[in-house]
């Protein structure tokens, strides 16, 4: 099974650790996050995984040029641009033959939980899904919004009130869910997604803005997990309370 990791942030949060390191390479117990990443989608079976770089990019590859993980991968180099969630994505796209057959889980790199990372690409598969998004109940000032019939609707900033698409008109059985920064994502999807940007001029920019315009056209639903678990360690308090667990 395919994945990527997107570890091309900034990691603006975690100074001064990032003015000298990227974000993907901050210790949480004493072992880089980036390790834990791979070590997670390694236990469930992904053993393809392309990684974007930008901030200290030669640092991540140096890094797995030095380790053997068991397995096949690929450096997706964005340290002349910075191409954001989507672009990085169009970009290992070009990396990775990706297929409805074979889809590609995407994973930040930021992100420790326990998902069931295979129970999800398992069940993007027989779901029809062009792309599917793990979500949970989680507290959360962001929140997608699905229908009654698992679709993908909007997205509403619970701290300012905006939503996205501004003309998003909600229904009373709509459901509002925390996105994990994890997700499936198959070849139809992919087209759509190279479609968008060509048509909006742009080479970087976010996936979730592609997600918003097309779930309409293409089929976007959840993986709803009530038993989520999940640490941003972008944050130095959340950082702080991962490197806790770990000790």
């Amino acid at each position: 099974m395919k994945a990527m990791i997107l570890a091309a942030g900034l990691g603006t949060r975690l100074k001064p650790w990032t003015l000298h390191h990227p974000k993907a390479l901050v210790p949480v117990g004493g072992v880089p996050m980036l390790e834990r990443v791979i070590t997670s989608l390694k236990t469930q079976g992904f053993n393809e995984i392309v990684i974007n770089v930008h901030h200290f990019g030669e640092q991540i590859i140096e890094f797995m040029a030095g380790n053997d993980f068991g397995i096949n991968y690929e450096i997706s180099d964005e340290r002349e641009v910075l191409l954001d969630t989507g672009g990085a994505l169009l970009q290992a796209g070009e990396i990775l033959v990706i297929s409805d057959d074979d889809p590609l889980l995407v994973h930040n790199v930021d992100i420790l939980s326990n998902a069931d990372l295979k129970g999800l690409m398992e069940y993007h598969n027989m779901s029809g899904n062009d792309i599917t998004l793990l979500t949970s109940g989680r507290d959360s000032t962001r929140k997608l919004i699905f229908d009654k019939s698992g679709r993908l609707k909007g997205w509403h900033n619970l701290s300012t009130g905006e939503y996205n698409p501004k003309s998003f008109k909600g229904k009373d059985d709509d459901r509002e869910v925390a996105f994990s920064g994890i997700y499936i994502i198959g070849k139809n999807a992919m087209d759509a997604l190279r479609e968008f940007s060509q048509g909006i001029g742009k080479s970087a920019f976010p996936v979730m803005d592609f997600f918003l315009s097309r779930c309409d056209e293409l089929k976007i639903g959840e993986r709803f997990d009530p038993e989520l678990k999940l640490i941003d360690i972008g944050k130095p308090a959340s950082l702080k309370q991962a490197d806790l667990l770990f000790k």
